[in-house]
C-alpha cells in the first residue's frame, strides 16, 4: 500500500483515520525515510478511537520522529464527527487541514439508516451504508486537489444498489489509478478470520480517469502477483446508471464479452427476476413441514439439486409448505414453469451462480407456490414462463462463461436480483432454442453446455 503512492516533494500532510497501532503510517513512513519519498516533512494525523490501543501508536510512530522533520498528531476522536463538524463548518470544531495523502484500513460495520453517523453523513452531502466506505468518502472530501488515497476496503461497494450513491461520489471526484485483489478470500486475512472478499485502491483526487492498473495475488506473500493495465471503459462502463466497478483480472475477454448476439436486456426479452418474497421468520406461524389442503410448496434452495427439483424434503430442517390465505396470499407465484438461482454462494465454488428449473408437475395439483427469501427467480409479470424459455435461462445461467463474467464484477457472496437484473442475455428466440436442446439431454454435462451456449457467439 505504501508503494502505491507516486513519489512527492514539499510537505506531505498525511492522513490514516481507524489507525489501530499504527502498521499503515508506519509503512508510509519507513518507505520515507528509506527515501522513497522526496518530502521535507511529513505532517501526520491519525485517529483512534480505543483508548487501549493510543499507547501502541504513540510508541510506533515516535520510532520516526528522528530527524524533527515528522509531525505528529494523535486524535482520540471519532472521525466521522470530527471530519464532518470541520467539513461543514461547525463553529466549535477543530477545523481539520487539506490533506495530500490517506492511507486507510477503515472499520467494516453497517450504518443505520437512523444513526447519528448517518445523519452527520448527510450533513455533508454523504450517503452511504457502512463506515468504511464513510471513512473513504469523507477522506475524499478532506483531499486537496490532486491529493491521494489508499485504501484497503471489502470490494462489495464495486456493485450492488446499496453503495450506488458511494460508487457516483468516489467516480465523480477521484480517478479510479490502481485496484489489487486477493484472488483467495481466505488466504490474505486468514488469522483474522475474514472472509470477505478485499481490494486495495488507489484513487487520485481531482484527476481525470484514464488507465488504471489491476494486479492481483493469491494471498498477502504477493509471491505471484500479477499486473495488468486497462482503460477505465474496462472498469467502469460507458453508460451505466449502476456505475459497477469491474475488477478484470486477466486482459482476456469471454465469450459473452466478445459476443455480438448475447446484448439483450431482461426487459428485452419480456421477463422480469425478483428475489423471493417468502422471509420464514415474519410468516413463522404459517410455515408446515408437510404439505396439506390448506398450504402450497414453500421452496428453499435446500430443495434444488442441479436442475432437479426434491419436494418434499422428509426430515429437512425447512418447513416444506406455507398456508394460503389472505395474509401470504400477496407473496405467492401461481404454479408453473420458472427459472430459480440460489442469492447465496462463496467465491470457491464452481460456480457463482447455480440456476434451476422448477417444474409444476413436481407439484401435482398445487395451485400456487412460495418462493423463499433466499432465491431469485425469472418470472413473466409475475406469472410462470415456457419450460423451454425456463431451461434455457438455467443452461445459460449455470455457463462457464456467464460465471467468468460475473466474477468481474461481483466480490460479495450474494447474488442479488439487481445482479441478475443488469447482465445481458441471448434473445428469446436464442433462449428457448437452448432449452429445447437441453429438454432433449439426458445428462448436461458443463462442457455441452459451454459448447452450446458458445456457439451462440
Amino acid at each position: 500500500m505504501g508503494a502505491l503512492f507516486p513519489d512527492g516533494n514539499g510537505i506531505c500532510r498525511l492522513l490514516d483515520a481507524g489507525a489501530g497501532i499504527g502498521s499503515l503510517s508506519a509503512a508510509f513512513l519507513a518507505r520515507w525515510r528509506s527515501g522513497g519519498f522526496q518530502f521535507q516533512k511529513v505532517e501526520l494525523d491519525v485517529f483512534e478511537l480505543d483508548h487501549e490501543l493510543i499507547r501502541h501508536l504513540s510508541s510506533t510512530l515516535a520510532s520516526y520522529n528522528n530527524s524533527g522533520n515528522l509531525e505528529v498528531n494523535i486524535r482520540e476522536a471519532d472521525f466521522i464527527h470530527a471530519a464532518v463538524d470541520s467539513l461543514a463548518g461547525s463553529l466549535f470544531s477543530t477545523p481539520l487541514q487539506s490533506y495530500t495523502h490517506a492511507i486507510l484500513n477503515p472499520p467494516y460495520k453497517k450504518i443505520n439508516s437512523n444513526s447519528a453517523h448517518r445523519h452527520a453523513l448527510r450533513r455533508v452531502g454523504i450517503e452511504t451504508v457502512n463506515l468504511y466506505s464513510a471513512f473513504v468518502a469523507l477522506a475524499v472530501a478532506l483531499m486537496a486537489p490532486g491529493g491521494h488515497i489508499v485504501a484497503i476496503i471489502p470490494r462489495s461497494f464495486c456493485n450492488g444498489p446499496y453503495y450506488r450513491p458511494f460508487r457516483e461520489f468516489i467516480l465523480e471526484h477521484c480517478a479510479i489509478r490502481h485496484m489489487h485483489l486477493f484472488a483467495s478470500r481466505n488466504k490474505a486475512f486468514k488469522d483474522d478470520e475474514v472472509l470477505q472478499e478485499n481490494v486495495i485502491i488507489h484513487l487520485e483526487c481531482g484527476a481525470e480517469q484514464r488507465i488504471v492498473q489491476v494486479s492481483t495475488s493469491t494471498d498477502d506473500t504477493f509471491n505471484d502477483i500479477v499486473i495488468y493495465e486497462h482503460p477505465y471503459e474496462s472498469i467502469v462502463f460507458p453508460g451505466d446508471s449502476e456505475r459497477f466497478i469491474h475488477i478484470p483480472t486477466s486482459l482476456e475477454k469471454c465469450g459473452i464479452e466478445l459476443s455480438s448476439v448475447i446484448r439483450y436486456t431482461l426487459e428485452d426479452i419480456g421477463l422480469k427476476v425478483s428475489t423471493g418474497p417468502v422471509v420464514d421468520f415474519r410468516l413463522k406461524s404459517h410455515l408446515r413441514d408437510i404439505s396439506d389442503s390448506v398450504t402450497v410448496p414453500l421452496l428453499y434452495p435446500c430443495h434444488f439439486s442441479g436442475y432437479k427439483t426434491t419436494w418434499p424434503l422428509i426430515d429437512s430442517k425447512k418447513p416444506n409448505a406455507v398456508e394460503r390465505n389472505p395474509e401470504t396470499e400477496k407473496w405467492l407465484y401461481p404454479n408453473g414453469f420458472y427459472c430459480v438461482v440460489r442469492r447465496f454462494s462463496s467465491k470457491e465454488e464452481k460456480r457463482r451462480i447455480v440456476a434451476s428449473v422448477v417444474d409444476p408437475n413436481t407439484f401435482s395439483d398445487a395451485s400456487a407456490l412460495g418462493f423463499e427469501n433466499h432465491l431469485n427467480l425469472f418470472h413473466e409479470n409475475k406469472q410462470g414462463i415456457s419450460k423451454a424459455l425456463a431451461w434455457g435461462l438455467a443452461v445459460y445461467l449455470n455457463s462457464t462463461d456467464v460465471d467468468k463474467k460475473f466474477r468481474r464484477f461481483n466480490g460479495h457472496t450474494q447474488v442479488n436480483a439487481t445482479d441478475l437484473r443488469t447482465m445481458k442475455y441471448p434473445s428469446r428466440e436464442a433462449l428457448i432454442k437452448l432449452g429445447e436442446w437441453a429438454m432433449w439431454q439426458e445428462d448436461i454435462s458443463q462442457s455441452a453446455i459451454d459448447e452450446k451456449v458458445g456457439s451462440l457467439t
